[in-house]
């Protein structure tokens, strides 16, 4: 078998975050690794070591995970299912709410909660510096320039090697980059639901990573006789298959991270970097929704 069939991650080519990491495109999330409503541990711990592990064996060196989910579960497992780290691995993490229980997500963007998260996810994770730390929200309530003067504050004490943002608008990437350099957005974006466009346009025009979250979202679009499900067909693929090669294919700067708490679906969302769709099917999905 060739390398590529072993690795399909490596098939989806490479984006070298803020200068310096380089990273396959497709990555993979720790969300669903958790227990019901992103909180407590997953119910089969086992298979969830060997959806990390696995996730690596097949090309992935993103992954992406966050204080809250848990809290803190995701880093306890990544760090027993692969530390020591391989070294062209990329963790990427987030700081910035707080958990009062299941589907519960409060964001607090206080300097001294986003330096004790950060502290913590180092621990947990059993790293010396943070290659990504994403603000998971910003904080209303709380200056940005607090927010994000802290980030840069533990940048600069080497403890954070970049700075990224999430669901934030094009004025806030630009208000934020007036305090530090930010080099990623990780907003909600799929195939059915593109409210992010203006945004994926912002981060592919200044060279900024966009992480599309929940990329998986083919509800109606994947019902027999839709789209997704003529053309799955044709490649013999999933429709998670091809959503996923849609958004590969949509731009450069995205990186892809679908979750997942099954080797078997992991394998299945990895393999889309196999798929290259043509002008004219990428176009049909495009104006599908």
């Amino acid at each position: 078998m060739t390398t590529t069939e072993n690795r399909p991650a490596a098939a989806s080519g490479t984006f070298t975050i803020g200068g310096d990491l380089t990273v396959n495109r497709l990555g993979y999330g720790t969300m669903q690794l958790t227990g019901s409503g992103v909180w407590g541990e997953p119910a089969d711990h086992d298979e969830a070591i060997r959806v990390v592990r696995r996730a690596v064996e097949l090309g992935v060196n993103l992954i992406d995970t966050a204080d809250a989910y848990g809290p803190f579960v995701t880093d306890a497992l990544i760090r027993e299912a692969l530390h020591p780290y391989p070294d062209d691995l990329v963790i990427a993490t987030k700081a910035g709410f707080t958990r009062q229980g299941p589907n519960q997500w409060i964001p607090v963007g206080r300097p001294e909660y986003l330096r004790q998260q950060i502290e913590l996810s180092l621990r947990n994770l059993g790293v010396d510096r943070i290659d990504l730390l994403q603000l998971h929200r910003i904080d209303p309530k709380v200056p940005l320039a607090e927010q994000i003067g802290e980030l840069a504050a533990l940048r600069s004490e080497g403890k954070i090697r970049h700075i990224g943002l999430s669901e934030v608008s094009v004025a806030e990437i630009e208000a934020a980059t007036q305090i530090a350099p930010i080099v990623s957005v990780q907003n909600l974006y799929n195939l059915a639901n593109r409210s992010a466009e203006a945004v994926l346009d912002h981060c592919e025009a200044n060279g900024l990573a966009f992480i599309p979250w929940f990329p998986l979202a083919t509800g109606q679009l994947a019902k027999a006789g839709g789209p997704l499900d003529a053309l799955a067909r044709e490649h013999n693929a999933s429709p998670s298959q091809l959503a996923l090669a849609w958004l590969l294919r949509r731009s450069p700067v995205v990186l892809p991270i679908p979750g997942t708490s099954s080797v078997a679906h992991l394998q299945d969302n990895l393999a889309a970097a196999l798929i290259e769709l043509t002008d004219e099917e990428f176009d049909t999905l495009t104006k599908a929704v």
